[in-house]
């Protein structure tokens, strides 16, 4: 028995192929879940640096912070210094107004003597003052640009923690991931189970199909033979009357003496084929219920057949499971109508009567009929009429019972092809959506990166230029103190100047 034949055989096929299909596409997922680990490994490495970094720059914040507090502290002390040169200055010439009030009223003091002293610390409290407002001005500036710096470090922290949180929300969210994936891998092996088990019954049902068909053969061939029998044995009887009536006929206007049958003997053959004829009429009206009743269970069938067909070619289709012309459904209702084992005559009959009746042409139904009542015109003619039409009657029940019985299997085994089909194309769905979660997370992991990578780039760029601000600052220091050391009141040598 082929797979063309066998609708079983190309389903359980198709769904073998279907879940290998599924697992390659499985084995693709956990490969991308891979990929996506390792890329969380890298975005954990390069968040690592990130932190490192924001403590650096949070140390060298606090530093600047240190420095600021001292700057303005300094600064505090020259205003103080500087408050109190202008209350020595006011002093100074409250007290050349008064000396020079006093000179007015007594010349007896030079006026030179007191105003030199005076001049000379009036010039260096001034002095004093412009550096003092150059210190301040160049605090204000070094300000200025520490607030900046601390601005920018708050912006690089309130970004690291944003990248922080994405890449957390990401953590989550592959992790749910890798529960569904979970979830749907035991799913997968649930389906499989059954798959099998119903590879299992598949194989079964097919074996049974097989065993049948032979009996089914064999039968058939017993049962032409038989007919053929029969038929020789009709048209033996036939001839056989048919020379008698002619008999009787020509020695209808012959005398008495001339007559080759004696009157009696052809009365009592003639009450023979009578009650023959009786009996072939009986057979007859016994065939012609049986045929009603067959076609009947053919109607049942054909509804059966076309709402099945109705429910698979109905909105829940499926790639897997094609419903074609050329399947031979009838070998199937042919299987689950018969009870398996030996049967009688008229059951094989019946059998191959349905088969034919569902798959071939209205005229090989006509010629199955009309040698099932062959068939039932030579058994009577070897049985008695009313053993008959009991036997008849008990297995025109036994059909119908068995028809019911199997027609209800079958109806079972549909409703669980149409269920596997349904799931099948469920979890084709979930998978899909899977992909689609997986391929976004892709395109967000790869964003994220970019954007890590320009935030590096970035703060490798921010740390050179601060690093370039404090070499020039120090430079600029190394130069101020040089330039100090330079002065006459400081002789001593500065190494950084030679």
């Amino acid at each position: 028995m082929t797979a063309e034949e066998n609708p079983f055989v190309s389903d359980t096929s198709s769904l073998q192929n279907q879940l290998i299909e599924k697992e390659k596409e499985l084995l693709a997922a956990k490969a991308e879940i891979e990929a996506l680990r390792t890329n969380e490994g890298h975005k954990d490495r390069a968040f690592k640096e990130l932190r490192e970094n924001v403590r650096k720059l949070e140390e060298q914040l606090g530093a600047t912070e240190n420095l600021v507090d001292q700057k303005e502290v300094e600064m505090k002390k020259l205003e103080e210094e500087k408050e109190d040169a202008l209350a020595a200055q006011d002093a100074a010439e409250e007290a050349l107004r008064r000396v020079y009030t006093h000179q007015q009223d007594d010349d007896s003091l030079p006026l030179e003597s007191i105003i030199a002293p005076l001049e000379a610390q009036i010039k260096f409290h001034k002095h004093e003052i412009s550096a003092l407002q150059e210190d301040k001005k160049a605090l204000e500036r070094l300000t200025k640009s520490k607030e900046s710096a601390l601005l920018e470090a708050e912006r690089i922290l309130r970004s690291a923690l944003e990248r922080a949180l994405i890449v957390e929300e990401v953590q989550n969210h592959n992790f749910e991931l890798r529960r569904q994936i979970e979830i749907c891998q035991d799913e997968n092996k649930f389906l499989e189970k059954i798959n099998r088990q119903k590879v299992l019954e598949i194989e079964k049902l097919s074996q049974s199909i097989v065993e049948l068909e032979e009996a089914i053969l064999a039968g058939g061939t017993a049962a032409n033979a038989e007919e053929k029998r029969t038929l020789e044995r009709e048209l033996a009887r036939v001839k056989v009357s048919a020379s008698r009536v002619a008999l009787a006929v020509a020695n209808e206007w012959k005398d008495e003496n001339d007559r080759v049958m004696p009157v009696k003997q052809w009365l009592e053959e003639r009450r023979i084929l009578h009650g023959e004829m009786q009996k072939l009429k009986d057979k007859l009206a016994v065939s012609e219920r049986t045929a009603k009743a067959e076609s009947q269970l053919k109607e049942r069938l054909k509804l059966r057949l076309k709402t099945i067909e109705d429910g698979l070619k109905g909105p829940n289709t499926f790639k897997v499971f094609p419903t074609t012309k050329t399947e031979k459904p009838g070998k199937i209702l042919g299987f689950l109508t018969s009870g398996g084992g030996s049967k009688k005559r008229s059951t094989s009959g019946s059998i191959t009567g349905r088969i034919h009746a569902l798959n071939q042409p209205i005229h090989i139904v006509a010629e199955s009929d009309e040698k099932e009542n062959s068939k039932i015109t030579a058994n009577g003619l070897t049985d008695q009429h009313e053993e008959d039409g009991k036997r008849k009657a008990e297995e025109d029940g036994n059909v119908e019972s068995e028809d019911m019985v199997s027609g209800f299997l079958y109806d079972r085994l549909q409703k669980e092809v149409i269920a596997l089909r349904k799931i099948c194309e469920s979890k084709e769905g979930t998978i899909n959506a899977k992909n689609e979660e997986i391929k976004m997370l892709m395109k967000k992991v790869d964003a994220l990166t970019k954007a890590i990578e320009v935030e590096t780039k970035k703060a490798k760029r921010e740390a050179a230029a601060r690093e370039k601000e404090n070499a020039l600052a120090v430079l600029n220091e190394e130069s101020k103190q040089c330039r100090k050391a330079k002065l006459p009141r400081s002789r001593v040598p500065n190494p950084r100047c030679q």
